[in-house]
């Protein structure tokens, strides 16, 4: 298996994943450069993720490069990222199906407007709840799917 525990030493892999990918996904949805390329800058990012009470919940896809991340806490799929140049290769699929074995994950909230992470929760089993609320700070809403 190429999922494992994330470790201090993946720290800046974890942030520079984080990064890229919340600006090209987000960036459209929120119209926010002080935010995309401000204040989402690797190193705050390393520094947030490392934090013990984050770090421990956070799995990575490791087959020599650190391709994804998944968060899991409890129940919930807190945050599931996979690098651009990794996508559409099984990687998100592969975390998921670690997430749902291995912590019995039953739901997780998403972006309404992210339409292609939408589309791939769906596709792997999850479904819309029709419950939504507002994602802190913004007027944009993150819906709730269920497995």
């Amino acid at each position: 298996m190429n999922i494992r525990r994330a470790a201090v030493q993946d720290l800046s892999r974890i942030a520079e994943i984080l990064v890229f990918v919340k600006r090209i996904s987000f960036r459209p949805i929120f119209q926010n450069d002080a935010y995309s390329f401000g204040e989402l800058q690797v190193l705050p990012v390393a520094e947030e993720y490392g934090a013990p009470e984050i770090l421990r919940h956070i799995w990575v896809y490791d087959d020599g490069i650190v391709k994804g991340l998944i968060r899991v806490e409890g129940e919930e799929i807190r945050e599931l990222y996979v690098d651009c140049f990794f996508q559409n290769q099984g990687v998100g699929a592969a975390l998921i199906d670690f997430a749902v074995e291995e912590f019995s994950v039953r739901f997780l909230w998403a972006l309404e407007k992210n339409v292609n992470a939408l589309r791939f929760y769906e596709r792997h089993g999850f479904f819309r709840t029709g419950m939504k609320k507002l994602e802190e700070g913004t007027t944009e809403y993150l819906l709730r799917l269920e497995r």
